[in-house]
């Protein structure tokens, strides 16, 4: 193999954070190289230097054989590097095609729509070019981001969490295309959570920890677990779920039809986790909207929290009945990228016991509820005073799960809980699903993840179309069933 590009001594360091300590990394040509560490090891940051969007306070980058400076985005990609970033870099009120078009630094026509179509349908990612972003979910931004830096054919691509919210079998899709370009002689830098996808698809990986080298490896010579201690100091292990103690129905929705929905039943009881199993695109998100109060039901008897009709209530309104949510989209949803961790505290308990009284603001409470959310789910950070959008995108999901868990809340709604966290820290946020349901609470979870359905749902069904199949439970499921009712009929496969 010939060498591509090599990082060597690389040092960068924020107010309070040492996030690069003297890495070396290299990439060679026609290779897939991992890189791995828990969130807040690093990787970020490094692929930051790579891409032009932070400059490194020493160290030094070599290019073809050749010393180089990457002060931009714009003369990372001249380079011949492309990256595919964990946060989109989209917007939302631009259309697929237009947004592809600004980051290629062209003009969007006919032509161009032609090559996205074609560029999307050779790698199994579908787009509609005309479509508008904020009508799209996860998943398919998370397409428009791997299209764009395809199209831009770069000699390195750069894939940071590129599979946290594609279904396994459009991950298979990707892993065809990225050997395909691997063959090609192009290097590629992966970073994953998912240790298995690591496993098959790369031979040489580098392992981060405390913004240092600590390992490199052959993943598909060590096994997931092994990998994982690596990567945070000890062998992570799953806590196992207790016996069912099932309460009175805590969240009930019957008859839900909308332009985007048809949900004839779906209802979760005290003690009880439902697991709702969907490609990216099949109504994830206006089923959330609804449940959570960001879009209002067509009556208020159709949405019923602990016995209240609610379906014409608001969030606030909501969470006064018991209930706490975590959406899909972790910047701009769920977080204000320019607030501090504090003030992102305040969002979901305002008008809250404690936090607002007769107008007044809880400072003091608030910064200590932050405080202990980020104690409590490990969440590296500079400061509760820091800008939310400053974490990597793993410790922000550490933190916006954590801000409602720690609330016990008596009914939870949460779309795709371990989004883009390492494998100790997903861990961590499913044994505290599983304690809020033994404890007592109503927690329904929206996931792509078949393994994190498996390991947590008492009870599974699946969202195809906008259309809810009944619930059944887990152990009715395989993985293939669940996959087939995910991408077939539904009512078919549900009833064979």
């Amino acid at each position: 193999m010939t060498s591509l590009l090599s990082l060597q001594q690389i040092t960068k360091a924020y107010p309070g954070v040492l996030a690069n300590d003297a890495v070396d990394f290299a990439v060679e040509r026609g290779e897939i190289h991992a890189l791995l560490g828990e969130n807040g090891a690093g990787k970020s940051t490094l692929m930051k230097v790579l891409s032009g969007l932070t400059k490194p306070d020493s160290g030094q980058i070599i290019w073809k054989d050749q010393a180089a400076t990457i002060p931009s985005p714009q003369a990372s990609k001249a380079l011949g590097i492309g990256m595919v970033h964990q946060h989109f870099a989209l917007f939302d009120g631009m259309s697929v095609g237009e947004n592809i078009a600004l980051g290629l630094g062209t003009q969007f026509g006919a032509t161009q729509r032609d090559q996205i179509i074609d560029m999307s349908e050779k790698y199994g990612l579908p787009l509609d070019p005309d479509a508008l972003v904020f009508t799209l979910s996860a998943g398919e931004k998370q397409r428009i981001e791997i299209v764009r830096a395809l199209l831009g054919e770069p000699e390195l691509l750069i894939l940071d969490e590129p599979t946290s919210v594609l279904t396994p079998q459009e991950a298979d899709s990707l892993f065809s295309t990225l050997r395909l370009l691997r063959d090609e002689g192009r290097g590629l830098v992966f970073i994953s959570h998912k240790l298995n996808e690591v496993r098959a698809l790369c031979k040489r990986a580098t392992i981060l920890r405390g913004g240092k080298v600590v390992a490199t490896c052959n993943p598909a010579e060590k096994t997931a677990e092994e990998i994982a201690e690596m990567m945070i100091g000890t062998r992570p292990v799953p806590t196992a779920k207790a016996a069912q103690k099932l309460g009175e129905t805590a969240l009930d929705v019957r008859d839900l039809v909308t332009n985007d929905l048809r949900i004839p039943a779906l209802s979760v009881r005290r003690g009880e986790i439902v697991g709702v199993a969907g490609v990216a695109g099949n109504g994830q998100e206006a089923l959330y909207a609804y449940l959570a109060g960001e879009e209002l039901a067509p009556s208020a008897d159709v949405v019923r929290l602990n016995g209240v009709a609610a379906g014409r209530f608001g969030p606030s309104e909501r969470r006064s009945l018991g209930s706490a949510f975590v959406p899909e989209e972790r910047l701009g949803h769920a977080a204000v990228p320019d607030f501090s961790l504090i003030d992102n505290t305040l969002l979901s308990n305002l008008g809250t016991d404690g936090f607002q009284s007769r107008g007044l603001i809880n400072w003091q409470l608030t910064r200590e509820h932050a405080v202990e959310v980020c104690d409590g789910y490990d969440v590296r950070h500079a400061g509760v005073t820091g800008r939310a959008g400053s974490l990597s995108g793993g410790n922000l999901q550490k933190f916006i799960v954590g801000r409602e868990l720690i609330k016990r809340p008596e009914v939870l709604i949460v779309n795709q809980p371990t989004w883009g966290v390492d494998m100790g820290s997903a861990i961590n946020i499913r044994d505290q699903l599983k304690a809020l349901a033994e404890a007592g609470s109503a927690v329904l979870v929206i996931s792509q993840d078949l393994d994190e359905l498996f390991e947590l749902a008492d009870t599974l069904c699946v969202l195809n179309h906008g259309h809810l199949s009944a619930s059944q439970p887990t152990s009715a499921w395989t993985a293939e069933t669940l996959g087939v009712a995910m991408t077939g009929d539904v009512n078919r496969e549900v009833a064979a």
